[in-house]
């Protein structure tokens, strides 16, 4: 059964984002205490306040993530999810300055999955911006379909020019991770272009209940986690206070769908 959670993006700007950082920023132990008061089994580890150099007890499911698909890397973190009892590890495939092609990603891939197989540890990737539908399923089925995944984003592959149906309907099949990130498309003032901007889930274009139907008959995704993408306003204390209030807002409206 699918169940909801958060992670360190759906808080990314009480974590801390370069050039706007909080005077504190958002632990370890807060994001667990988050995800107390929230009322949400699972805790979502990724980049952006990762888990290689650290241990903890906790009574929340814990799910590891990172970025960049290199050997280095995968292995790194695949100890974590060890330490951690993570079902998957979400991956990013690229970095700053790493961005493999599909066949390099395949050929990673291949040299690591038997260490995921022994571990237990299902291989989540991303659909983040530059790889297609069609590439993300190319390489999963020539790497090992049982092992290797998708964490599903319901925005970022817009990046890549593709909607929200289409995305889900491909990678359905695959996935073990959702991201439920909501968001709006509105024309620019000056009638070129279109603004793509969040919002708490349930008041965008998602529609949350059609994609839980889709990935329902495939019984393979464990979980379901609460993203956000939020402005900043003028300050980031109030930028933090409205990511607080978003977050709340959201939890609220997803958890009778689970």
């Amino acid at each position: 059964m699918m169940q909801l959670g958060i992670g360190s993006y759906t808080f990314t700007w009480a974590v801390g984002v370069a050039g706007f950082m909080p005077d504190r920023p958002l632990s370890i132990d807060q994001l667990l205490d988050n995800a107390h008061r929230l009322g949400v089994k699972r805790v979502q580890f990724c980049d952006n306040l990762p888990l290689l150099h650290t241990d903890f007890k906790t009574d929340r499911v814990i799910e590891v993530g990172t970025r960049g698909l290199t050997v280095t890397n995968l292995l790194n973190y695949l100890e974590v999810c060890k330490r951690f009892h993570s079902p998957f590890l979400r991956v990013v495939i690229d970095e700053a300055d790493y961005h493999p092609s599909e066949q390099e990603v395949i050929a990673v891939i291949q040299s690591v999955i038997e260490d995921f197989k022994q571990a237990n540890v299902i291989l989540a990737i991303e659909n983040h911006d530059r790889f297609t539908v069609a590439s993300l399923v190319r390489i999963i089925q020539q790497t090992d379909p049982q092992w290797v995944g998708i964490c599903l984003d319901t925005a970022n592959s817009l990046g890549a020019g593709e909607g929200i149906e289409e995305v889900v309907k491909g990678l359905a099949p695959y996935t073990v991770n959702l991201h439920v990130k909501d968001f709006t498309i509105q024309r620019a003032w000056h009638n070129m272009g279109f603004v793509v901007e969040g919002c708490p889930a349930g008041k965008g274009m998602l529609n949350v209940p059609w994609v839980l139907e889709q990935l329902r008959p495939y019984q393979r995704c464990l979980s379901a986690t609460l993203e956000i993408w939020s402005n900043p306003e003028t300050t980031i204390e109030a930028t933090v206070e409205k990511e607080a209030a978003w977050a709340k807002e959201s939890i609220s409206y997803l958890k009778p769908l689970f």
